[in-house]
């Protein structure tokens, strides 16, 4: 999230604000899809799929989406979006948190957040300073480097709490 907020004030400051501003609303609508996606899947499932993998999701609609937004080039997005899906959902599978099902569903969202932007935000002004907007993530990225917000065990408690509210999954055994 602060690399997030970084990149789009970074665009807004250097004068991108369509660019700032297609950049939040796709990554907020990434983020909302997951989470919807999350509420459905944790209570009513199947059990290869439980929960979509949000990191995955994000890092593939942030680094491809990072791609359409600097791009000088068009066709670029998708491989640096598919190479960010590839890469930490792999690291999803090997440390037992993800099936594959669930790291293609998040790959799927992000890189259709990430060709979203790429459609929706156009080309670059030609002033615009590449180098800053990289650097800036990187910092943010290296500063905000292991913190974890608590919100998987609060998107789990909530699926289930709607699930049992609105009497969702009755094949499903809903638990608190």
């Amino acid at each position: 999230m602060p690399v997030v907020l970084a990149i789009g004030l970074t665009l807004f400051f250097q004068g991108w604000r369509r660019g700032a501003a297609v950049w939040f609303a796709i990554i907020i609508g990434t983020f909302a899809a997951i989470l919807a996606l999350k509420l459905l899947f944790i209570p009513c499932g199947m059990e290869e799929l439980r929960t979509p993998s949000g990191h995955v999701a994000a890092a593939t609609v942030v680094t491809g989406g990072l791609a359409a937004m600097l791009r000088r080039r068009r066709g670029v997005v998708l491989p640096v979006a598919l190479l960010a899906a590839l890469l930490i959902g792999v690291s999803r599978l090997v440390l037992g948190l993800h099936t594959w099902p669930e790291v293609a569903m998040g790959a799927v969202v992000g890189v259709v957040g990430a060709v979203a932007l790429e459609r929706l935000a156009g080309p670059p002004p030609p002033g615009l300073k590449v180098h800053k907007v990289l650097l800036i993530a990187l910092v943010v990225a290296v500063l905000f480097h292991g913190l974890h917000l608590p919100a998987e065990a609060e998107i789990r408690g909530a699926a289930w709490r709607l699930a049992r509210l609105f009497e969702i999954c009755r094949g499903t055994q809903v638990r608190l």
